[in-house]
């Protein structure tokens, strides 16, 4: 099947004609609209998140998660240009872990779309500080130390796509784990974490290369220097997620953060709960008490302060990303799209021939304005929208 999509290229806004065949980008060349392509939809990349928790009700870290179950909360994901995503699986006990990984290898094994949908799996926790404030939402009954294991026997129920684990430097046995699992493939990252900075200096000697979420899952108040958020936000060995969903970090930490590790060492994500997509109200999830918030925010029910992840989804946190540092179009898409990609050794999603083709299309009016998506193409396959016809010279 050849696919013909015309859209304003996000790295300059020239209008384009990319021809795909095969799931791969065929062609790219200059279209010649017979008037003023400022209507066009802008097309790029499409996003792929480090770190979605499930949608709509259902956590991808869950004992009795099916398949049927994995492949329902994916599907509306294209719906907001995310092509790719890891499946977070957070802080539970092992048949809960065990049971989320075993429904996503079937999921996978099941539906080809989905197996690419998800190139890898993040495990964030159990393995982490048992601190109130940087362990955040996470159950502290659940909390252990490093545990490789356990680790080997859930990457086993995976089907061996567990690529990315979230950790904390000060958690038991940390360091070796960290050095087997960079030996075997799995990208670390360091997160809910109050770790002293020569913890963080020895994580990322055994092989760290990401820190989860930077400025959360953190204590309300530290030391204003040293802090283990000043000591990886100036390590240049890690690269640096946020949550710029406009409720995690405020405009200007979201600036600092990404004016000192630039633009090529920041990932954006959503950080997306398995409560994205429901209406404001109470939830439990285990031991979990969460409430959404008419404003959109999710917080451990009984307060308003302490964030239980997010319920937005990535276009909302480049959309926000924009406006609050002052990026362009493309810098904040390639956080979305091409730096995680690279960061957990995945190729690259780009608008050039022989390129994978994941592609999308959506209206953006500029910098405070959302990304209205128009279509998703994934690997080849339309997945969201439709492709509009528009008049060639």
């Amino acid at each position: 099947m050849t696919l013909q999509i015309c859209g304003r290229s996000y790295e300059n806004g020239e209008p384009l004609r990319v021809t795909i065949e095969n799931r791969r980008i065929t062609r790219v060349e200059p279209a010649w609209p017979t008037d003023d392509s400022s209507a066009w939809p802008w097309i790029a990349p499409g996003m792929f998140d480090l770190q979605i928790n499930g949608h709509g009700g259902t956590w991808f870290s869950k004992e009795s998660l099916t398949a049927d179950d994995v492949i329902s909360t994916l599907e509306p994901h294209f719906q907001y240009g995310i092509t790719r995503m890891c499946p977070t699986l957070v802080t539970n006990s092992y048949e809960a872990l065990a049971g989320g990984f075993n429904a996503i290898r079937e999921a996978c094994e099941r539906e080809d779309w989905v197996d690419r949908m998800v190139p890898g799996c993040h495990l964030e926790g159990p393995y982490i500080s048992r601190e109130d404030g940087p362990r955040g939402a996470h159950p502290l009954s659940q909390v252990r130390a490093a545990d490789w294991d356990e680790f080997q026997r859930l990457q086993e129920a995976s089907g061996n796509r567990i690529r990315l684990v979230t950790l904390a430097p000060e958690a038991g046995n940390a360091v070796d784990f960290i050095r087997r699992a960079v030996e075997s493939g799995v990208v670390i990252s360091i997160g809910h974490t109050g770790a002293t900075p020569e913890q963080v200096q020895d994580a990322v000697a055994a092989g760290a290369q990401l820190s989860t979420h930077l400025g959360n899952g953190a204590h309300g108040q530290i030391r204003r220097h040293p802090n283990y958020i000043w000591e990886q936000l100036g390590t240049t060995d890690l690269m640096a997620s946020l949550i710029t969903d406009g409720f995690h970090l405020p405009p200007s930490v979201v600036r600092s953060m990404i004016g000192a590790k630039g633009v090529f060492r920041t990932i954006i994500t959503c950080d997306a709960s398995g409560l994205a997509g429901c209406p404001p109200g109470k939830y439990r999830e285990g031991e979990m008490a969460v409430e959404i918030l008419e404003d959109g925010r999710l917080v451990l029910a009984g307060q308003d302060q302490l964030l239980a992840g997010s319920g937005v989804e990535t276009d909302t946190c480049v959309a926000k990303a924009i406006e609050f540092a002052g990026l362009s179009l493309r810098e904040a898409l390639d956080m979305a799209g091409r730096n995680p990609s690279r960061l957990l050794r995945f190729e690259e999603p780009r608008l050039r021939r022989g390129s994978l083709a994941d592609v999308i299309l959506f209206h953006w009016d500029g910098p405070g304005s959302p990304l209205e998506m128009v279509a998703t193409v994934a690997q080849g396959d339309l997945r969201y929208g439709e492709i509009p016809e528009l008049a060639l010279a």
